[in-house]
């Protein structure tokens, strides 16, 4: 048996105006996802707890079958193991990304969508600033996508950071005032701190503040969130019987699946966005399944990217293309292969009408041997609400999947 789960990241949404008071799901032409929901399942899953915040980690976490509320302890940590950062039990991992504020207003969560030759230059300078205090170190990752990592010199000393530690992410406050969304509780004073300096130091960095000089969008200052320390994660071929391979753009998702023991496979022309070549995913994951992987993962952060944008028509172009070169080939090869399973569902909703992930039910879709099709005929919102299948508790999905 194998098993592919795609993952059209932040895909769910309401009934857009500008779609004929359709969802996005529903104006796509996505044929090959409404025939895995004919030939099988539909119905509903809630990913994220609604005493969580509603993000990837959360909802990918309790997607995979692992409960967030037993393991999760913060997004950076996750992305840290995707760069093969290793974390103390008394580290710390935060994320940090590069911004643009305008007066007050977060203007881009991105930077821009800020190129990797102009951020890293700022993270390295960042690090050089922070050498008088030798327990902070910045690390580069993708574009506006980096971590700053905590390392006590005494672990004896009080942590900096607690339970009681708020952090808001930055794509879920577009456009709106910083303010009241700086960081709160213990250590907020410092994360403020190294926000504010981060200011200065990229004021005067070429050629970032070349393009700032010009009215152009670029990095302002950094954003810190989503503080966290390594979960444990019980091995996902321990607790689920299959050796597992993720394909994916981002380094919260390799994080993840590297702490969970699976492959991470990497794909040229993979960009985390709404240019992402989703035809090589396809083929990546074609090429896993031949090779014999068990368990793949194909994640498409694209429709998430949109909704974050406010734009539905780019989100129904995205999810037509994870259809197109996702979804049908990989159910093509899988069917001519044997036995099989696949699984179709977002982690969380991410709306085009507020640009933010929110809380509340996502569609899944399953098909394969052993399922037995429940009649539906399209895959979306309204047509999986209709079924009446309904999962409280997202975690409880994955072991559906694996073991009927």
């Amino acid at each position: 048996m194998q098993y592919v789960l795609v993952i059209p990241d932040g895909c769910a949404d309401e009934p857009q105006a500008t779609l004929g008071g359709k969802t996005p799901l529903q104006a796509a032409q996505v044929p090959y996802m409404d025939a895995v929901a004919r030939q099988g399942l539909l119905g509903l899953t809630d990913n994220v707890p609604v005493s969580m915040p509603s993000g990837s980690d959360v909802g990918t976490m309790n997607l995979f079958g692992y409960d967030p509320l037993k393991y999760h302890t913060g997004r950076a940590p996750l992305e840290a193991a995707a760069q093969g950062i290793s974390l103390g039990p008394h580290d710390w991992a935060i994320r940090c990304n590069l911004v643009t504020v305008d007066q007050g207003r977060m203007k881009s969560f991105t930077a821009g969508q800020i190129p990797n030759e102009t951020a890293r230059p700022l993270i390295e300078l960042l690090q050089q600033a922070a050498q008088a205090r030798p327990q902070w170190e910045y690390h580069a990752g993708v574009s506006y996508r980096n971590l700053l990592i905590y390392r006590p010199e005494n672990h004896t000393a009080p942590a900096p950071f607690g339970a009681d530690t708020l952090t808001t992410p930055p794509h879920d406050i577009t456009d709106q005032m910083i303010e009241p969304w700086l960081p709160q509780g213990t250590g907020a004073d410092l994360l403020r701190q190294l926000m504010q300096e981060s200011e200065t130091l990229f004021a005067n960095a070429a050629p970032n503040a070349q393009r700032l000089s010009q009215g152009e969008l670029a990095a302002t200052q950094t954003w810190l969130w989503g503080q966290g320390r390594t979960p444990a994660l019980e091995p996902f071929a321990q607790r689920f019987g299959v050796r597992g391979a993720v394909i994916t753009a981002v380094d919260l998702l390799r994080g993840i699946g590297r702490l969970l023991g699976w492959e991470v496979i990497e794909v040229a022309g993979a960009t985390g966005y709404l240019d992402t070549d989703y035809a090589a995913k396809g083929r990546a994951a074609i090429e896993a399944l031949r090779q014999g992987a068990e368990f793949v993962v194909v994640h498409v952060e694209a429709t998430d990217e949109a909704s974050h944008e406010g734009h539905a028509d780019a989100k129904v172009t995205a999810l037509e293309e994870i259809d197109r070169h996702i979804v049908g080939p990989v159910h093509a090869c899988l069917q001519s292969r044997g036995d099989y399973r696949l699984l179709v569902c977002p982690d969380h909703p991410t709306f085009v009408r507020t640009k933010t992930h929110s809380h509340g039910y996502v569609p899944f879709a399953m098909c394969g041997t052993g399922i037995t099709a429940c009649g539906a005929q399209t895959y979306d919102e309204i047509a999986a609400q209709q079924t009446g299948d309904v999962i409280q508790a997202g975690h409880q999905l994955m072991p559906r999947f694996i073991r009927g």
